[in-house]
């Protein structure tokens, strides 16, 4: 696991929080702000992934 899953995963979960908390609150733009920070994250494990399958590759080449 690279430092970009590791970071993906806990801004999901900060994400998950926020949303949570606006929800519970009622307070749409925190529940955004949640949505957003879930996005962000996702895309950030996912770039983690690709450079995990990259490096993988590369390992089986040599």
């Amino acid at each position: 696991m690279n430092k970009d899953q590791v970071k993906g995963t806990a801004e999901k979960v900060k994400g998950k929080v926020n949303e949570a908390v606006g929800r519970a609150t009622d307070n749409p733009q925190r529940e955004l702000k949640g949505d957003v920070q879930q996005a962000a994250g996702e895309a950030r494990k996912n770039v983690g992934d690709v450079k995990e399958a990259v490096k993988d590759a590369t390992k089986r080449h040599h």
